[in-house]
């Protein structure tokens, strides 16, 4: 792996309320998009691609039971996947692995006309969107 480029992000940390339902979602995810597994201990695990890596932890020291993305902190992490096809693909498979697709009337485009992504939610309330690499403007 070469060096990583002055401000290319290092790694994420999210806590996680379940560390087994953050797996069976945010892991099956991770690794759907191509990041592998890079550690593994009682309270979690991590996964990386190229110079970055994700970290989801059931950590001891959390101070509530739930996440709620509307409160101040991270609200989603956003990836890119290669094209719309692989974005509809991820969302069809994703429904098995604890996510539904939040606001499914504008979906593919509930991020503007010339935005083609899939907003997900887990069981736990975690959002991600899978951003369309190449794809088509809509009409």
């Amino acid at each position: 792996m070469s060096r990583p480029s002055h401000g290319t992000l290092h790694h994420i940390e999210l806590w996680v309320p379940d560390l087994h339902r953050a797996l069976a979602s945010l892991g099956w995810l991770l690794e759907a998009l191509g990041y592998a597994p890079f550690q593994s201990w009682d309270d979690g695990r991590s996964w990386q691609l190229g110079p970055t890596y994700l970290v989801i932890e059931q950590s001891p020291a959390l101070t509530a039971e739930e996440y709620d993305r509307c409160r101040p902190g991270l609200n989603h992490l956003a990836f890119h996947v290669e094209d719309a096809a692989t974005a509809e693909k991820l969302v069809a498979d994703a429904a098995q692995h604890g996510w539904h697709l939040l606001f499914p009337e504008q979906h593919p485009y509930a991020g503007g006309r010339k935005h083609y992504a899939a907003y997900l939610e887990n069981d736990d309330g975690f959002e991600v969107e899978l951003v369309a690499v190449n794809s088509r403007e809509r009409n």
